[in-house]
């Protein structure tokens, strides 16, 4: 079953047409999504590590990529980045430049008629890496060839994002005489330099303070304003919360939740209710509302069973409950993701 971008998969909300299945069944031209992940499968031995996932990413938009270790994101980023091979399905890329390639089973969406133009295309993989005893401009100038920039355009935009990331007075001195999280910053550098219509991001946030991590988000965003299509693949829900607006949440190889965060967390319909009591010895009645309750001496905090509405749990408190104040807010992202690993919500 394909589930468009507005659509949550196993939580209720009945999913619409998806440009993948009006694109497969001739129904539209090509879509105007940079990329259509499109039905695919990969398998290592006996294992499945992909099982027919589809989702699309848009331009200008930031995708949340999500999913427990070892439930297949990096394998399908690899995929979309032609560096491994679909065994079944296919990618559609729809770039400025590029045209349009569609990498079918069992080729790769480097090579080919389906391969992604270098120039569109960044990558920050999770595994960094770095020549370690070069300069650093002389990497970002080797890296940004690739990517088809050179001469004094490429050293004019090299220089700008050091002095941008505070690296300006490091352009000379050596990958190996940086810290980790200089290091890092080159590595994105080299990921964006050349003004890529697809960036896909692969943890870039792991082991960056909190300025730091408030530096990259604000330059994905800026990305993103510029027209970018951005694939972020991030543990660290909180940043991954503020930044997206739509979610794709892979488990065991499947898709399992898919849409604008919004409608996801309200299809869990699970709330958590913090209440301010004039008596700390108070407990909260047991009931059926109720899924969990802590109290941390005046002050409790409840979750809520899935759809019980924060009304009816406090229409459910005896008239003479010692409240004196009570807030109420949905489930983070963090803990619906915890809750669909563990097996705990119904996905």
């Amino acid at each position: 079953m394909d589930v468009p971008g507005g659509a949550v998969l196993g939580l209720g909300v009945k999913p619409g047409p998806s440009p993948c299945t009006a694109f497969r069944e001739g129904k539209v031209g090509v879509p105007d999504e940079v990329v259509i992940v499109d039905r695919v499968v990969k398998r290592y031995g006996g294992k499945t590590a992909v099982d027919h996932v589809s989702f699309e990413v848009r331009p200008g938009e930031i995708l949340g990529f999500l999913g427990p270790n070892g439930a297949g994101k990096t394998t399908t980023l690899r995929m979309i980045m032609g560096i491994t091979a679909p065994d079944e399905g296919r990618i559609l890329f729809r770039l400025p430049e590029g045209g349009t390639g569609a990498v079918p089973r069992g080729a790769s969406a480097a090579g080919g008629s389906g391969r992604i133009p270098a120039h569109l295309v960044g990558y920050l993989p999770e595994e960094r890496g770095l020549y370690r005893d070069a300069r650093v401009i002389d990497v970002l100038l080797f890296l940004a060839s690739l990517k088809g920039l050179r001469g004094r355009a490429a050293r004019a935009r090299a220089m700008e994002w050091l002095e941008r990331f505070g690296l300006g007075p490091q352009a000379r001195a050596r990958v190996n005489q940086l810290s980790k999280g200089m290091a890092q910053k080159v590595q994105f550098i080299a990921a964006v330099l050349h003004q890529p219509r697809l960036l896909v991001l692969d943890e870039p946030f792991s082991g960056l303070d909190p300025v730091n991590q408030e530096l990259f988000m604000e330059e994905i965003r800026r990305l993103a304003a510029q027209g970018c299509a951005v694939l972020l693949s991030s543990h660290q829900m909180n940043l991954v919360e503020a930044m997206c607006e739509r979610i794709f949440l892979i488990h065991q190889g499947r898709r399992v939740v898919y849409g604008p965060l919004a409608e996801i967390k309200a299809a869990y319909g699970v709330h958590r209710v913090r209440l301010l009591v004039r008596d700390p010895a108070w407990r909260v009645p047991a009931s059926g509302l109720v899924e969990s309750a802590e109290y941390d001496g005046p002050r409790a905090t409840v979750l809520l069973k899935p759809g019980v509405e924060p009304a009816a749990f406090l229409a459910s408190l005896p008239a003479d409950a010692p409240i004196e104040e009570m807030a109420v807010a949905r489930i983070s992202l963090h803990e619906i993701f915890v809750r669909i690993a563990r097996g705990e919500a119904a996905a």
